[in-house]
């Protein structure tokens, strides 16, 4: 399998894909590996993901390095992603052993009553290319602290990252039974399943992530999905600085280049601000680096895959078509790689593709509205639920819009931000399941029930 750099279009690097027997084995080799890890303690576990976690940010540069020329991610943003996820390690190690501890719920006279909770077995971590340590890391560091052993198939546009997980864990002490990496397209993803796993926890797109459940529904295990979203944020008119509103909208829009699932997708802006946020926001946006990503002083750079200009390009020439008003971008950018301008599309509608589907890049639709009424009908009128956002003064205010919201995620005066101390869960399109917080290390257990009596 060639590995291309989206910012030149080159081949960087060929790697084995793995064959179904491949699979088989190391299937089966995990199959065996994962009883004897979940007699470990949860301390034991532990010791291995917090050394995992400081070999990471020994190795960070390359790392980063690594990230950047297989995703085209800017090498900045690949730094911030490396050392953000390391909080991962940080919530398991102060957390992990109270939530997955035993708990006694009843103890009276000769009656006892407890839970203990037991690793699921082996799992499938279909992961995605956008933020492979956040989205990796919220599955397989917590199935592995939970007792399980993992088969990690990273995509193909993160293949390399992929490797290095693997390595760096067998380097930290997770036996090579235990976590295993495979390499392949969508091939291989629909071998693995139809594979016997014990769950599934993939990452990706709405299209994906319902095939997926589709297909293992027979199997009876469990399956989570955290897929993509459209995510609203309004801007109201009693916001205290209406240029750094725009300033941190515009990034909540446009870090890594807008392909993320919690990326701010459209922006709705009260009346009484609106043509002072819209020249605020395509200055800022305007202002943006475009350029090689292994520059750390490049904001935007290319794409990772090249089909997505064409998805850009259709939302953009629709939204025109129907009276949006282009004030910046619009177009590819000449050359090599899979460049795309930052595009503002503004006095946009839900008539418009941009407001209502999935665009998972650069370009951003906005659109003025009249009252919060308004603004609860729009931010509503969408088949996902992942997140919404409301920046205003007034918390009472912002509450009652967020309240009516239909998503797992809520922000006031922020965007685009996940904390491992809350639970990352999607609705609608957006998914089912939780990751993170003590939900997310319970996703990967099991509860048995004990009812005991001495006699």
């Amino acid at each position: 399998m060639n590995i291309i750099n989206p910012a030149t279009g080159a081949i960087i690097s060929t790697i084995k894909s793995d064959t179904r027997e491949d699979l088989n084995t190391k299937l089966a080799n995990l199959r065996q590996g994962q009883k004897s890890w979940a007699k470990k303690t949860v301390e034991e576990r532990l010791n291995c993901i917090k050394k995992y976690g400081e070999l990471i940010q020994e190795n960070k540069d390359k790392l980063a390095h690594i990230l950047t020329s297989e995703t085209g991610k800017p090498l900045q943003q690949s730094l911030n992603e490396i050392q953000g996820a390391q909080n991962r390690v940080t919530h398991l190690s102060q957390n992990a052993k109270q939530w997955l501890a035993p708990e006694v719920l009843v103890h009276k006279g000769t009656t006892l009553e407890r839970i203990k909770y037991e690793p699921l077995g082996v799992i499938a971590n279909i992961s995605a290319w956008n933020f492979p340590y956040n989205v990796g890391y919220n599955v397989f560091l917590y199935a592995l602290v939970a007792g399980n052993s993992v088969l990690y198939k990273p995509s193909e546009y993160a293949a390399l990252t992929g490797k290095q997980f693997e390595y760096y864990l067998h380097q930290s002490g997770v036996p090579k039974d235990v976590f295993q990496c495979v390499i392949g397209d969508g091939r291989l993803g629909q071998q693995i399943l139809e594979s016997k796993v014990d769950g599934y926890f993939f990452t990706g797109s709405h299209k994906t992530g319902l095939h997926i459940y589709q297909t293992v529904a027979s199997k009876m295990v469990p399956v989570q999905l955290e897929l993509g979203g459209k995510d609203p944020l309004y801007v109201a008119d009693d916001v205290v600085d209406v240029k750094q509103a725009a300033i941190n909208a515009a990034e909540g829009a446009f870090y890594n280049n807008g392909q993320s699932c919690c990326a701010v997708e459209r922006i709705y802006i009260a009346v009484g601000i609106y043509d002072e946020f819209v020249k605020a926001f395509t200055e800022e946006v305007k202002s943006y680096k475009i350029g090689d990503p292994s520059d750390l002083s490049t904001f935007i750079g290319p794409l990772t895959r090249g089909e997505q200009l064409k998805v850009l390009k259709d939302q953009i020439a629709d939204a025109i078509a129907k009276g949006a008003n282009l004030l910046s971008g619009g177009k590819a950018i000449e050359g090599k790689g899979y460049y795309f301008e930052p595009t503002v599309l503004a006095n946009c509608n839900h008539d418009m593709k941009v407001m209502v589907e999935e665009s998972f890049g650069p370009i951003i639709g906005l659109q003025k509205v009249d009252s919060d009424e308004e603004v609860i009908e729009l931010m509503l009128d969408t088949e996902y639920g992942l997140t919404s956002a409301v920046f205003s003064s007034n918390e009472e205010r912002a509450m009652n819009i967020l309240d009516a919201m239909n998503t797992g995620t809520v922000y006031w005066n922020c965007c685009d931000r996940v904390s491992p101390n809350l639970p990352w869960s999607g609705r609608k399109n957006s998914g089912i399941g939780s990751t993170l917080s003590s939900q997310g290390i319970r996703a990967f257990v099991q509860p048995k029930a004990y009812h005991l009596r001495k006699t």
